[in-house]
C-alpha cells in the first residue's frame, strides 16, 4: 500500500542525499522515479545536489505546478521530492491523491520550520497529512541534536525579521539545539556560526 512520507530536518541533515539514495534504490531495481525540486532554489539548476557530491535532475515546481496531473498522466513507480518545505497545501493534497488513488508512494523531503521557528505552509500540511514523519538528525555546535535554524547576515549577526523565504546555504543558515537557536534569536549573535561561513 502506497504512502505519503514526510522527511523532515533543519539544514545539513542529508535531506538530499537521503532523497538521492531512495532513487537510486529504485533505479537499481529497474523502477522509474520522478525526482522535483523547488523552481526559486535556483543553486542548483534543475538538479538536486547533496553536500557530499551526489546530484540528478529533477523537475522544477512552483505555484501552479499539479502533481496529481503530472504523476498520473504516465505513472512513475515513486514520487520524490526536494525542498518540499515550498509545496503548497493544495499541493500536498493533490500528492495525497497520487498516493490513494494512483497507489504510487511519494517521498517529501524538506525542512520543518523557518529561521524564526515557524513552520513553513508546505510542512505544516505534510505534518498534517502525511501517513509517516520521519525525523532526520543533525547536531548542534554543543552537540545536542539540532532541531532549529538561525539565518546569520554576512558578518554573523543572526537576523530577527525578515521574508520567510531565502535561498541559501551554510554561508546564511546554521542549525541549533532550541536552546542555543532561543539564545541566538535573544543575543543577536550565534555560537555555531563560524567566520569562514561567510564567504
Amino acid at each position: 500500500m502506497a504512502k505519503l512520507y514526510f522527511y523532515y530536518s533543519t539544514m545539513n541533515a542529508g535531506k538530499s542525499t537521503s532523497l538521492l539514495q531512495a532513487a537510486h534504490n529504485y533505479a537499481e531495481r529497474g523502477m522509474r522515479t520522478m525526482l522535483f525540486t523547488a523552481l526559486l532554489d535556483d543553486r542548483a539548476k534543475g538538479l538536486i545536489a547533496s553536500r557530499i557530491g551526489l546530484e540528478a535532475e529533477a523537475y522544477r515546481f512552483h505555484a501552479h505546478t499539479n502533481f496529481w496531473e503530472l504523476c498520473t498522466s504516465s505513472p512513475p513507480n515513486c514520487v520524490l521530492i526536494d525542498e518540499a518545505q515550498f509545496l503548497s497545501k493544495e499541493q500536498v493534497r493533490q500528492l495525497t491523491r497520487v498516493v490513494d488513488e494512483a497507489n504510487t508512494p511519494v517521498m517529501c523531503y524538506g525542512l520543518r520550520t523557518d529561521f524564526l521557528g515557524e513552520l513553513f505552509p508546505g510542512s505544516a500540511a505534510l505534518l498534517a497529512w502525511a501517513d509517516s514523519l520521519v525525523e532526520l538528525k543533525t547536531i548542534c555546535c554543543c552537540g545536542r541534536k539540532a532541531t532549529m535554524v538561525v539565518r546569520v547576515s554576512p558578518s554573523g549577526v543572526v537576523e530577527r525579521e525578515g521574508q520567510q523565504v531565502e535561498v541559501g546555504g551554510n554561508e546564511r543558515y546554521v542549525p541549533l539545539c532550541r536552546r542555543h537557536f532561543c539564545e541566538s534569536i535573544r543575543t543577536g549573535v550565534c555560537t555555531g556560526w563560524k567566520p569562514e561561513h561567510g564567504g
